[in-house]
């Protein structure tokens, strides 16, 4: 029997994001992943390997490589693969598309948080970064809050200008403060190092989700964001000691490990404490996730 290779546009046909949400969840009523990040660089390229074993789902490899030079050749700087292997005998399953994973990967992550966290009557969402991950934001969140109305921010205007053209009633911010403060969910997508999002801003009932710092020199949100608020984690494990988001303000003492309330293997604690409450959510990814989502995706692929 061959191997499935499962491409981007045939992946992305099957696929809802309730449904994915769904299947996060599930995954982590089964033991914790077994996750370990392998790096390999040749000068300014990098290749990263992720990988995850879940006992009763599988495992998963996803390999990406980056290399910048690729953008002054028109090419594509983020490429890669994900192989899954059956968890009873270790054979490959199925091959799935690097970008197909990453996407819903990502934006379901911060889905399944904001589906227990926000406020269910949230109408205001403000996406903070118009790359291709704000476009993913767009389509998860306006599955589960379709009465919604979207705004984007972003640096260089005319790139959240673009975005909102392929939104139809999606509205563009010219100042980030102001549609900070009137938003309900704010979900933050950018490459900053220096935080973006200040905790002054920040208003009763709102719901944070950052998702772009991933290094440990990365922040989205200044100290008194945090401080503001009720701290939820995807997994300790992958925010804790590697993202700045987390890493910095616990190491300088300004939040302590107490104040992260729960990751997603206590999912029975992400809720709120009250309506006026603010919630904020890092989104770290991790190769456990990559591996609920390709299944996720071959699950759906079978059954078609």
């Amino acid at each position: 029997m061959s191997v499935p290779v499962i491409g981007f546009d045939e992946g992305e046909r099957l696929l809802d994001w309730i449904g994915l949400t769904d299947a996060l969840a599930a995954g982590h009523d089964l033991p914790k992943a077994e996750i370990g990040d392998t790096f390999l660089y040749r000068g300014d390229d990098t290749l990263l390997s992720r990988a995850a074993w879940i006992d009763g789902l599988g495992i998963a490899v996803k390999s990406a490589t980056i290399f910048p030079g690729n953008a002054a050749q028109g090419k594509p700087a983020v490429n890669g693969g994900m192989s899954l292997y059956d968890d009873i005998d270790g054979t490959l399953a199925a091959i799935v598309d690097f970008h197909l994973v990453t996407k819903w990967k990502t934006a379901g992550d911060s889905l399944l948080a904001a589906r227990r966290l926000a406020r269910p009557d949230s109408r205001e969402i403000l996406i903070v970064g118009a790359g291709t991950v704000a476009s993913s934001l767009r389509e998860a969140y306006g599955a589960a809050f379709p009465e919604a109305r979207f705004t984007v921010w972003n640096r260089t205007a005319a790139k959240a200008r673009a975005l909102a053209a392929q939104w139809p009633g999606m509205s563009v911010a010219e100042d980030l403060e102001q549609a900070v403060q009137t938003a309900d969910i704010v979900t933050c997508a950018t490459m900053s190092t220096d935080p973006v999002l200040r905790g002054d801003w920040l208003r009763p009932g709102q719901h944070i989700d950052l998702i772009g710092a991933f290094r440990a020199d990365m922040r989205e949100a200044d100290d008194t964001a945090l401080k503001r608020a009720r701290l939820f984690v995807d997994s300790y494990d992958t925010t804790m000691g590697h993202i700045g988001e987390i890493k910095d303000p616990l190491e300088r003492g300004v939040i302590a490990l107490d104040d992260l309330v729960a990751d997603y293997y206590d999912l029975s604690a992400f809720r709120r404490g009250s309506d006026d409450e603010i919630t904020l959510f890092k989104n770290g990814g991790g190769a456990h996730l990559d591996l609920m989502t390709g299944r996720y995706i071959l699950d759906r692929w079978q059954a078609a």
